[in-house]
């Protein structure tokens, strides 16, 4: 991904670790952007943190030296784009990896697949 453009939020679960530092300035948490790539949280990583238990997120706010006021940010912000995610608000785009021939397909297949990438989302009235 160019380091110009903010990744997208549909893909959020495919974000590399430059990804997700481009998104901690967008949310204004870009001083975590260093520990968050040298902790290695790419998309996958931000993806499971819903299911964290309470011990594994206590060790991720140590690990990563956050506030709790951040923290609470960074998990409102997630929740954000899960939402816009389930709602079909996002666009999708073919990943880096996948080759330009399977752009349709992917597109097809993750259209159908979005409300299985946000499993752990409980959609509030």
């Amino acid at each position: 991904m160019s380091k110009e453009h903010q990744p997208e939020p549909l893909d959020f679960f495919i974000w590399t670790v430059e990804d997700v530092g481009l998104w901690l300035e967008e949310i204004n948490l870009g001083s975590y952007r260093q520990i968050f790539k040298e902790n290695g949280v790419n998309g996958e990583y931000l993806e499971g943190m819903s299911m964290f238990t309470t011990e594994q997120i206590l060790r991720f706010i140590r690990r990563c030296h956050m506030k709790w006021g951040d923290f609470i940010t960074l998990c409102k912000e997630l929740r954000r784009i899960k939402v816009a995610c389930l709602k079909g608000e996002q666009k999708v785009r073919r990943p880096w990896w996948a080759p330009s021939c399977l752009s349709v397909l992917f597109v097809k297949v993750a259209k159908r697949n979005r409300q299985s990438r946000v499993v752990s989302l409980k959609l509030e009235p």
